[in-house]
């Protein structure tokens, strides 16, 4: 967990910057990665690149006419990278579990702690497992419609918690559900990250697409 501050510059002086790691680089661990990024939480992000959007094509993702998922994946990439979050490439996380003021997250490279986690590793579901998460009759991590399991501050998203419907756009609306939990968990009343054009340009200044 880091000390650099808080995401309210009131305070940054006095508090630590709650930290993110979520677990999984596709549709929905990108998505809960760019609006804590963007709130001003640390974020991090392991990936292994084994998202099956390689595989796919998107013509059913509202607002884009037509876009092969590696290029899909591109651009995702990009704007997590231009909010600054911390994205590890192949480094696959072996072990989470859950420390007296947060968790620990295992790979072969080290371990790192996190205020809370996002699991986002498609139908892979050993670490949700290995955690202690509940799941439901169907064999599907048991979450709420906040995404968060029966842990607190550990959140599953995308084929964890779907035995069927594994789309990218419902993925990244899990990622997005998740990422706004934890944000109203942190300021302590609920969080909408909802921007206007007029705020734009002072918020993120040359982040603006042209």
């Amino acid at each position: 967990m880091s000390d650099t501050g808080s995401p309210d510059e009131s305070d940054a002086d006095t508090t630590q910057t709650p930290s993110v790691i979520v677990v999984g680089g596709g549709p929905a661990g990108l998505s809960a990665a760019l609006f804590t990024a963007k709130n001003g939480l640390e974020t991090t992000v392991f990936d292994t690149d084994g998202t099956w959007m390689h595989k796919a094509h998107l013509f059913n993702y509202l607002g884009i006419g037509s876009v092969g998922g590696s290029e899909f994946m591109a651009t995702a990439r990009q704007q997590v990278d231009d909010f600054g979050v911390d994205c590890r490439q192949d480094e696959p996380v072996t072990a989470v579990s859950e420390t007296e003021d947060g968790f620990a997250i295992e790979t072969d490279e080290g371990e790192y702690d996190a205020d809370y986690v996002v699991l986002a590793t498609g139908a892979n579901r050993d670490l949700a497992d290995e955690l202690g998460c509940a799941f439901t009759d169907e064999e599907t991590v048991d979450v709420g419609v906040n995404m968060e399991t029966s842990i607190d501050g550990v959140y599953a998203t995308g084929a964890m918690v779907r035995p069927e419907e594994w789309q990218a756009a419902i993925a990244v609306g899990d990622g997005a559900a998740a990422a706004l939990n934890i944000l109203s968990s942190v300021k302590g009343e609920y969080y909408h990250d909802f921007d206007v054009p007029a705020d734009a340009e002072r918020v993120f200044g040359e982040l603006i697409a042209e």
